[in-house]
């Protein structure tokens, strides 16, 4: 498996600040898949990728900024288009309690070479619109497009998943799962801790969240809707996986813990039926995802999915989206409240919805 493309996988790609006509609006034919973060001044930083026809070795990952709470959006601030037949892809924004914004990518060459991987830059100062960037670093083996998370003590849990479609022998079957890397180290190293086996997960997508009890609970997307899995031991062992009871399609969800500690939720359709990419809702529990509210519908439209988010300190939630990734083209972003939430419609003065992040025209 070691042949030239394979390694050129491994290799630090060059990170474009100036991306020219050839990333242009005007040039895609594809994008979506987008995830979201806030600097403390306000700053918004959107990420997502496209370019080519569709998922393939023409991929590249696409960096935008918003000062004005996303009324506006620049344009392209920074381009991730590694060599070769390489592509990346699955992007992912996190702004770490040390004051660095981190942005994670996944490199593979071609669509899917069994082994993936998760690269990473960081700025301390995202709250320019111009900030300066590390040099790209791999992290491990496989694919993480969920945020990762800080555990009780203090650790910082990443969810990251090797295709379980994946024939390599060069990579443990250990790995080959929905599996969770923690750094006690604020992030200057990485250790794998464990992993669970869902059946019928094709493209993991996993989310850890920690419930009150100090376990920890994994939602994954599967074939049969958001499949779940628990650790008491920090994510050294996980049960095995089996359904939530969450209807929802084959795709990507978002889950995240509040300001006020309650469970958000955004996901496709109702608590109750199983619908396709249509009818993106969030929901909210205040018992640890025993029970879950009503629901506000964000987007009813068929062709919206992948929603990531972020809640500012004064309680606003933004949730980012793509819309029809051949067709519309479009990264969208809603915002809303928790009172928004309450009531399952938009009340409040902070309540915008489907501002356009992003569109392509090729």
């Amino acid at each position: 498996m070691n042949n030239f493309d394979d390694e050129l996988a491994l290799r630090s790609p060059e990170i474009i600040l100036s991306p020219g006509e050839a990333y242009s609006d005007n040039t895609r034919k594809f994008q979506g898949i987008p995830g979201i973060e806030r600097a403390p001044n306000g700053r918004l930083w959107a990420v997502w990728y496209g370019g080519g026809e569709g998922e393939g070795e023409q991929n590249y990952v696409m960096l935008s900024t918003s000062i004005d709470d996303g009324e506006s959006w620049s344009g392209l601030r920074l381009v991730i288009d590694p060599p070769g037949p390489v592509r990346a892809f699955d992007p992912c924004l996190w702004y770490d309690p040390e004051g660095k914004l981190w942005l994670f990518w996944a490199q593979s060459n071609g669509w899917f070479d069994g082994r993936a991987g998760v690269w990473a830059i960081t700025t301390a100062n995202a709250t320019e619109q111009y900030p300066d960037w590390s040099e790209p670093r791999r992290l491990c083996n496989g694919v993480m497009m969920n945020k990762p998370m800080i555990l009780s003590d203090g650790e910082w849990l990443l969810p990251v998943a090797v295709w379980q479609r994946s024939n390599r022998i060069d990579i443990p079957i250990a790995e080959k799962r929905s599996n969770v890397f923690v750094s006690p180290d604020k992030g200057h190293s990485l250790q794998f801790r464990g992993g669970a086996e869902i059946p019928e997960c094709t493209y993991s997508e996993h989310i850890v969240v920690e419930k009150s009890d100090g376990s920890l609970w994994m939602l994954v997307r599967t074939e049969y809707g958001i499949g779940e899995s628990h650790s008491n031991d920090l994510g050294k062992t996980w049960s095995r996986g089996k359904p939530s009871g969450i209807p929802h399609p084959s795709a990507r969800f978002f889950i995240r813990r509040l300001n006020s500690g309650k469970l958000l939720l955004v996901k496709h359709g109702s608590m109750t039926e199983k619908t396709g990419r249509s009818q993106l809702t969030a929901y909210f529990s205040d018992d640890d995802g025993k029970s879950w509210s009503s629901g506000l519908l964000l987007d009813e439209r068929e062709g919206v999915s992948y929603p990531d988010g972020v809640q500012s300190p004064d309680g606003v939630i933004y949730i980012i989206y793509d819309f029809e990734r051949r067709s519309a083209k479009q990264i969208l972003m809603t915002t809303f409240t928790e009172a928004d939430l309450l009531h399952g419609k938009f009340i409040s003065d902070k309540a915008r919805k489907q501002l356009i992040v992003n569109q392509a025209w090729g």
